[in-house]
């Protein structure tokens, strides 16, 4: 009768050995599920539990945890346990029933990882695991849209351009970054050392480079900064476009100078027509003024003087009238001497 009983036992015992081996979804050999999330936005971490018996939350204990075995969440028996919880997840956290799917708000690069979630069923025997699931989380942030900037040191007369490419607060690092420059009948990519900072905080990354190169003058031009983020994505920069060169026209003559040149112009061709006419009068008629004037200052007359002027023919009449003075002045002189 007691050996009955025990063999009764130990086939209750084997059976329910085999119902839990049954209920319990092995993890070792499930497959990680990947999801994305941005910086400081919203990230999912799926549990995907099927719940075929339509069992309540106040029958389990559900549970996530990172890849250091810190606790994210805890649901026991319907009621959430923050306690639980890690320091750094607190508040950061939201369960939603229908997806069964965590969601982590204010996500940050350092939140990139694996996470688990264990679901377990509360029987009369205890906590029975009845589901796990594990979920990679990557973190991505986008990169800024490349800028290009003219360094200032470019002369106008050179060919040369000098320029630098920058974009920020992106993640995870870019491949490389590099120059595009258009022209219509070809396309040419300048590379150069990629130089990059990471934010000790945040571990976002800023990334530039520098660069000169030829520009022909004599077309039109358009260049793009190309940040390579993965083998087939990349994010490029407004163009940036240089006409080609022309002719530079002289600066135009403001119109006061021109007034002033006119005015000179005129001043000086009034001036030398003045001075040719004076100087044509004064050699077709010499001054008989002077003459006169002469023959005054010397006061003295002679009869041969007095002859010489009358038996002259009187040319023009400022002639004769300067003759006339002079007999008038000679006269004088034989009266007075007679006298």
């Amino acid at each position: 009768m007691r050996f009955k009983c025990t063999m009764g036992l130990q086939n209750t015992l084997i059976v329910m050995a085999l119902l839990l081996s049954v209920s319990t979804v092995p993890f070792s050999g499930a497959a990680s599920l990947k999801s994305h999330a941005f910086f400081n936005e919203t990230g999912e971490l799926p549990c995907h539990f099927p719940n075929t018996q339509n069992l309540s939350l106040d029958e389990l204990v559900i549970f996530w945890q990172d890849q250091n075995k810190l606790v994210l969440y805890e649901l026991f028996k319907g009621q959430e346990k923050p306690n639980n919880v890690h320091p750094k997840y607190i508040g950061r956290t939201s369960f939603d029933q229908d997806s069964w799917t965590l969601r982590l708000h204010n996500v940050q690069i350092k939140d990139t990882g694996s996470y688990q979630c264990f679901i377990h069923h509360r029987r009369s025997q205890g906590l029975v695991s009845i589901h796990q699931m594990s979920s990679d989380l990557i973190v991505l942030a986008n990169f800024s849209q490349p800028e290009i900037s003219l360094i200032a040191n470019q002369t106008e007369k050179s060919n040369i351009i000098n320029l630098t490419c920058s974009s920020t607060q992106g993640y995870p690092e870019p491949q490389s970054m590099y120059v595009k420059l258009n022209t219509k009948n070809s396309t040419s990519n300048y590379d150069a050392v990629m130089k990059k900072s990471q934010n000790n905080i945040t571990e976002l990354y800023n990334v530039s480079i520098s660069m000169s190169f030829p520009i022909p003058p004599e077309t039109n031009v358009t260049i793009f900064c190309v940040l390579q983020l993965e083998p087939t994505k990349i994010l490029s920069s407004p163009p940036y476009n240089i006409d080609a060169k022309s002719p530079v026209p002289s600066p135009p003559v403001p119109d006061h100078i021109l007034w002033i040149a006119a005015l000179l112009v005129t001043v000086v061709i009034v001036c030398g027509m003045v001075f040719l006419t004076l100087k044509k009068r004064k050699t077709k008629q010499p001054g008989p003024s002077n003459e006169c004037e002469i023959i005054k200052v010397e006061g003295k007359e002679s009869k041969q003087t007095e002859k010489r002027v009358e038996l002259q023919e009187p040319e023009r009449s400022d002639k004769v009238q300067c003759d006339v003075n002079i007999s008038t002045t000679a006269s004088d002189n034989k009266s007075a001497t007679d006298f």
